[in-house]
């Protein structure tokens, strides 16, 4: 097998265990039953893949790269804050809406009862995107010369625990529940007492 084979045989790994989180809420994707929806043996899984946490972590790898590449573009296209904590929101809401069977990760109820260091590197995720959203808000006073009437830890730590709800409700709902619903209208509430 070719090396571009063996990457597009990945890549469909990934594909075909993310759809499974979809359509399967609430319950268990063993190696067993992904080899069988892939078309391989679970041999030829564990050939491209040392472990299913390895294809776990694929996957948290693939929605780190995702939002933190397009955060990176929103903070070069934009100066103001509000405006960069906004459309950085939104684009995990949407990247959320658009992706369901990465909620389930992202919310921990596809680790349960997997390995450990999965739930840790969501953790990491989310850590990492409030201190991103606490580094955009600290740099307001210093770019724009406001504050805010909140400190800006306590806020970034708002932001992320509202778009963790967001996403948690999305999959409690079995997706049927947009986490963008709304959000127009919850992000002037949320920015009503800055």
């Amino acid at each position: 097998m070719s090396a571009t084979q063996k990457l597009n045989r990945k890549q469909q790994i990934l594909e075909c265990l993310a759809l499974m989180l979809q359509t399967s809420p609430g319950q268990r994707i063993t190696t067993a039953k992904l080899a069988a929806e892939v078309g391989v043996s679970e041999a030829a899984l564990y050939r491209h893949f040392p472990s299913k946490a390895r294809m776990f972590e694929g996957l948290i790898e693939f929605i780190e790269e995702s939002i933190f590449s397009r955060i990176n573009l929103i903070l070069t296209d934009h100066k103001e804050s509000l405006i960069r904590c906004h459309h950085m929101l939104h684009v995990l809401l949407i990247f959320a809406e658009r992706n369901p069977g990465m909620c389930r990760i992202l919310s921990g109820d596809a680790l349960m009862g997997e390995n450990e260091r999965l739930r840790s590197r969501v953790n990491q995720f989310f850590e990492k995107l409030e201190s991103q959203f606490k580094q955009v808000l600290r740099e307001r006073k210093l770019r724009e010369g406001k504050s805010f009437t909140i400190n800006e830890q306590a806020l970034a730590n708002i932001l992320v625990a509202f778009a963790e709800g967001k996403i948690s409700g999305y999959v409690r709902s079995g997706f049927a529940k947009k986490p963008s619903e709304e959000f127009a209208e919850q992000w002037q509430f949320l920015m009503a007492s800055k």
